[in-house]
C-alpha cells in the first residue's frame, strides 16, 4: 500500500514538471516571436547611428565641388550662340581692357587703339616675341580675318617711344583710283588718265600683297595724325572714288581675291548697294553734292556748312558709317570742313598730291593718284 502511494506520488511529480517545462517553452517561443516582429517593424538603423552606437568614428560627407569661376572670354562667349563668335582678348604692359566678340571669317573691328603718357601704341600681335619686335607682317588690325582657336585669341600689344615714332618719320600713301578697263591700250577721250588698265591694277595689287605692306584703317591713320599710334613706313591705304561700275566689275573681285582692304567712296543718290565683298569699306564720296554749283564749282563750296553736313548725314545712313569723306573733285575750303565737322566726320580726304604724316590737316588728306599707264615700277617709285 504504501509502495503504491509513494509510486503515485512520483508520477503526479513527473507530470507537474512535465507541464512546467511545456509552460516554459512555449514562453520563450512566444517572447522570441514578439522580438522578431519588433525586428521586422522597426526602421533599419543608418550605418552611421550603427558606426556611432558602436563607438566607431564616422567620416563627414563628401562635399559638392566648387565651379572653376569663367575667364572673362568665357563668361562673355556665354552670351552669345553664334558659332562662328570668337572672344578676343587683349594682353600687354599696361593693357586693362575688356575682351572683345568678334566673328571668325570677318574682318576685325573697332579693334581698341590704346594712348599712354610717354609712349606710342605700335598695335596688336599675335605673340608677346612678335609684340616685341614689332613685326609687321604678323600685325593684326581691323583689314585682317578673324581667326580663333577654340573661340578664342589673345592679341599683344606693341610699344614704342615718341622719339622711336618720329625717327620712322612715315609717310603714309593714300592710292587714288578711278575707274577700270579690259584695253592695254586705255580708254579715249577726256577722262582717259582717269582709267588704270586692269592688268596694271592686279600687278599692283599683286605687289602690295606680295610685299607684305601693313594696310592700315582710318581710325589708325587718325591716331597716326595724332601722335598715338605708330604705324610703319612699309604701309599704304587702297581707295577708289565713285564706285564706277568698271571698279565693281574689274577691281573688287581682284582686292577680294587678294584680301586687300579697300576703301571705296561712293555718291550715295547715285548707288546704294551693299559692299561688293568683305574686303571693300564704302565710304561717302557725299550723297548729292558731286554736281557743280553756282560758281561751277562743286557743291562743297557752294553751300553751307549746315546743307553740308546734311547731305553727309543722309550719305551716312545709307553707308552705315561715317569715319571718312572724299571730297567731290577735290573742291573743299573752310565752309566745306565746317560741315564735315557738324555731320560728325573725322577725316576729309582731297586730291592734293602727298603723304599724310603726324600732324597733317585731317580733313585735308592728300593722296598719290593713279593714272593710266602706270607700271608696278611706277607704284614703287610712288610707295617704296
Amino acid at each position: 500500500m504504501t509502495t503504491t502511494r509513494a509510486a503515485r506520488r512520483r508520477r503526479a511529480s513527473r507530470r507537474v514538471r512535465a507541464r512546467r517545462t511545456l509552460v516554459a517553452t512555449v514562453a520563450v517561443a512566444l517572447i522570441a516571436g514578439a522580438v522578431a516582429v519588433f525586428a521586422l517593424t522597426r526602421a533599419p538603423i543608418a550605418p552611421s547611428e550603427t558606426r556611432a552606437a558602436s563607438g566607431a568614428p564616422s567620416s563627414s560627407p563628401t562635399p559638392t565641388p566648387t565651379p572653376t569661376p569663367l575667364s572673362p572670354a568665357q563668361r562673355l562667349l556665354s552670351t552669345t550662340t553664334d558659332p562662328n563668335a570668337c572672344a578676343v582678348s587683349f594682353a600687354g604692359d599696361g593693357i586693362a581692357l575688356d575682351p572683345q566678340v568678334q566673328t571668325q571669317g570677318v574682318r576685325y573691328e573697332a579693334l581698341p587703339i590704346p594712348r599712354a603718357d610717354g609712349r606710342v601704341f605700335a598695335g596688336w600681335y599675335p605673340t608677346t616675341s612678335d609684340a616685341s619686335a614689332l613685326t609687321a607682317s604678323t600685325r593684326v588690325n581691323g583689314a585682317d580675318l578673324v581667326t580663333c582657336t577654340d573661340r578664342e585669341r589673345v592679341l599683344h600689344a606693341g610699344w614704342v617711344t615718341p622719339q622711336a615714332n618720329a625717327a620712322e618719320d612715315a609717310g603714309i600713301p593714300i592710292l587714288m583710283y578711278h575707274q577700270f578697263t579690259r584695253k592695254p591700250e586705255g580708254e579715249d577721250g577726256w577722262l582717259r588718265g582717269n582709267y588704270a588698265y586692269v592688268g596694271d591694277f592686279d600687278a599692283q595689287m599683286a605687289y602690295i600683297k606680295d610685299a607684305d605692306f601693313y594696310l592700315p584703317t582710318w581710325d589708325e591713320l587718325s591716331a597716326f595724325i595724332d601722335g598715338a599710334l605708330f604705324l610703319p613706313r612699309h604701309s599704304v591705304i587702297i581707295t577708289d572714288d565713285d564706285a564706277d561700275s568698271s571698279w565693281l566689275e574689274l577691281a573688287a573681285p581682284i582686292v577680294d581675291g587678294k584680301n586687300l582692304l579697300t576703301t571705296s567712296f561712293v555718291i550715295t543718290s547715285f548707288r546704294t548697294e551693299p559692299t561688293p565683298n568683305k574686303f571693300v569699306l564704302q565710304r561717302s564720296h557725299t550723297h548729292d553734292m558731286h554736281r557743280a554749283g553756282a560758281d561751277g564749282k562743286g557743291r562743297m563750296v557752294n553751300e553751307d556748312a549746315d546743307t553740308i553736313a546734311a547731305d553727309l548725314e543722309q550719305s551716312a545712313r545709307i553707308l552705315g558709317a561715317k569715319e571718312v569723306v572724299a571730297y567731290p573733285f577735290g573742291h573743299y575750303n573752310d565752309t566745306t570742313k565746317e560741315g564735315v565737322r557738324r555731320a560728325g566726320f573725322e577725316l576729309g580726304r582731297t586730291i592734293e598730291p602727298g603723304y599724310v604724316r603726324i600732324g597733317t590737316d585731317k580733313l585735308a588728306l592728300p593722296v598719290v593718284r593713279i593714272n593710266y599707264g602706270m607700271t608696278v615700277d611706277d607704284l614703287k617709285a610712288k610707295i617704296g
